[in-house]
């Protein structure tokens, strides 16, 4: 594939176009304290083709020349339907991502570095953060991409430790996902969260739910406030 054939699939009009989705959400993120520190991101799966950021670069400033384009399923981590002329490297949560498509069958995943979901993990010191009976659980869906979730029931999110790099979160994150198959996400102990949907609209909103979970799980556990009911 030449350059200009390469370049010709991160070039659209259509706002709705992964490559310029990205660059939008990225600044979203950015402004919601998800994404600073050119840390987090979020990838788009269509059909059989993934559209992911670069690692190491100011989040609210993406455009989508800077979008890498992957092919799904990739047949090994040295393929690429398109790189970026600049001298960069496709995120580094790359392999993380991939579970979410791999396991889930995901239309999109998100990582965010957010603070209330740091604090989720350094408050509940077991392998799950749980709350219940909340509004902002009819937001998530069972497995992430399945029915809604209802008032009555309790979200259980699966906490992995960190590790100094990013991929090697892979395979904790992939057990993770096994052992709780009914989860929309995965939390990261002292790093973020991992949040997947059938698409990116779904991906976002279920983060931005469980981002309000999270936030008010913590002041109620702060406040010695019960999590869960019943």
């Amino acid at each position: 594939m030449s350059q200009a054939e390469a370049d010709a699939l991160i070039k659209s009009t259509d706002p709705e176009h992964p490559a310029n989705l990205i660059p939008e959400l990225c600044a979203s993120f950015y402004h919601l304290g998800w994404v600073t520190g050119t840390g987090g991101g979020i990838s788009i799966r269509q059909g059989d083709k993934v559209y992911i950021a670069p690692s190491g670069v100011q989040k609210e400033r993406i455009k989508p020349e800077h979008i890498f384009v992957l092919p799904y399923p990739r047949p090994s981590p040295e393929v690429f339907l398109r790189k970026p002329t600049q001298p960069l490297k496709e995120s580094a949560c790359t392999p993380l991502f991939w579970n979410a498509f791999d396991l889930r069958g995901a239309g999109s995943c998100v990582h965010t570095h957010s603070q209330h979901a740091v604090m989720a993990t350094l408050l509940w010191e077991g392998e799950t953060w749980e709350v219940s009976h909340l509004e902002m659980i009819k937001g998530v869906r069972k497995a992430g991409t399945d029915k809604a979730l209802s008032y009555l029931d309790t979200v259980v999110v699966p906490i992995i430790d960190n590790t100094p790099f990013e991929e090697d979160l892979k395979d904790s994150m992939a057990e993770a996902m096994k052992k709780y198959p009914d989860a929309a996400g995965v939390l990261v102990r002292r790093h973020g969260v991992y949040v997947w949907g059938t698409d990116w609209e779904k991906a976002k909103t279920q983060t931005e739910c469980l981002d309000y979970l999270f936030e008010v799980s913590v002041k109620m556990k702060l406040a010695g406030l019960p999590t869960k009911l019943g």
